[in-house]
């Protein structure tokens, strides 16, 4: 078996700064698990880091507000033997959307926003868009038939893209426009971005996109703070999520950094990640925080108990079933290996709206959303069950993916 750290109750007091509360724990039996399969699962993926499949993993599964698994398997990174630690820190990359998803809908619980708003009240460069037609070879431009909306960023059907999804004309320019860069400010990002054709018609598919930075801009505008300081103030901070952000200062991460492979051991790619202490420019709100699983942990049980934890109010309950509900309608192309069978996409999270079609067990209902690193969690409202898994290991993401969610159902006992 590989190093193991075991996942205590209480970590050592952090550097420079306070340390994050721990949630309850229960005995897997009180909580309706089987301990053996719940062995089981930490001793399966023990296996894929003995393989060379990815360096190691923190795993944690909460069941009716109690923890009822949590694990540090491996090591922190290929290049160390140091081990993994419960508190390691991982860059989470997308599971960044859901939290500032949420904050968006803060605005709107607070009246300052409506989803149906057009995003062009607050970023006015986005008040005449045009839609990129390949045709003949070449890139037709056509004028957009209608404005983008608030909803359409919460739901990825607005028409933006990714330089990432594809080798298409649109995400060519996406690549060649840099947007990527951490020394932009999320005000020069989203004037890019509006400079840039869209995709499709707003509304009329699902694209995995950059809508989520934008939206992290929109709160900027909106709230008149910085989106790391408005995320401080209204999420992180009454969470006690103490070591969420854009980075982790450097005394307060030292010997905690997982790390990937440098060379993907399934896809021969080289991977090349930010650096985790580096505070960027560009606060990006659709994939640039880094966290640890005690921290998102929180956030997790924070949307099963429907918005609160501890006594803070982060979301409105009524809100957040909005939130974690199909917002595609039939008319909604989607074509997108990122969108699983069986499952629509709500206001920040993937949902799930049949209980077979996916290959793997689940809920209808439940809700999640991962990064490009391979991090993972969901929330299962008819289980009143969250997972989190947190690895380092990009080219592996799905396998272990569907092999986690597999072995966390497979230890429901009642």
């Amino acid at each position: 078996m590989p190093p193991r750290a075991t996942a205590k109750n209480d970590a050592a007091p952090k550097k420079n700064g306070l340390q994050t509360p721990a949630l309850p724990k229960g005995k897997p039996e009180s909580l309706g698990f089987s301990s053996a399969r719940l062995k089981n699962l930490s001793q399966t993926i023990g296996r894929e880091v003995d393989k060379g499949t990815l360096p190691g993993a923190v795993v944690m599964i909460g069941r009716r507000g109690k923890v009822a698994h949590f694990d540090a398997i491996g090591r922190q990174g290929p290049d160390s033997d140091a081990k993994m630690r419960p508190d390691s820190v991982f860059r989470i990359f997308s599971m960044t959307k859901p939290i500032v998803s949420l904050g968006i809908m803060q605005l709107v619980e607070d009246g300052l926003i409506l989803i149906n708003d057009p995003l062009s009240k607050y970023i006015p460069a986005f008040a005449k868009m045009q839609v990129g037609v390949p045709r003949e070879g070449k890139l037709h431009l056509v004028p957009a038939e209608r404005e983008i909306t608030i909803q359409d960023l919460l739901t990825h059907s607005g028409g933006l893209s990714y330089e990432i999804t594809g080798p298409g004309p649109i995400q060519t320019l996406y690549a060649e426009a840099k947007l990527y860069r951490r020394n932009q400010t999320n005000e020069e990002h989203a004037n890019t971005v509006a400079s840039l054709p869209l995709i499709s018609q707003p509304g009329t598919a699902w694209n995995y996109s950059r809508s989520t930075d934008i939206l992290g801009r929109v709160i900027e505008v909106v709230s008149g703070k910085t989106l790391m300081a408005y995320l401080t103030e209204r999420i992180l901070g009454p969470l006690r999520m103490t070591d969420t952000g854009f980075h982790i200062d450097a005394d307060r991460a030292e010997g905690r950094l997982a790390e990937p492979f440098p060379t993907d051991p399934w896809t021969g790619a080289k991977v090349v990640y930010f650096s985790m202490t580096d505070k960027p420019l560009f606060e990006s709100g659709g994939g640039g925080m880094v966290s640890t699983a005690p921290d998102y942990a929180r956030f997790a049980q924070m949307l099963a108990n429907g918005g609160s934890l501890d006594r803070e109010r982060i979301i409105g309950r009524k809100t957040l079933e909005l939130m974690a509900s199909n917002h595609l309608g039939p008319n909604v192309k989607v074509e997108s290996h990122l969108m699983p069978p069986g499952h629509g996409f709500g206001l920040g999270f993937a949902v799930r709206t049949e209980a077979g079609l996916a290959p793997y067990p689940g809920s209808v209902g439940q809700y999640f959303w991962g990064g490009a690193a391979g991090t993972q969690f969901w929330v299962d409202p008819k289980e009143n069950l969250w997972a989190l898994l947190m690895v380092q290991a990009p080219g592996q993401r799905e396998y272990i993916r569907v092999l986690f969610r597999n072995l966390v159902y497979a230890a429901i006992d009642s």
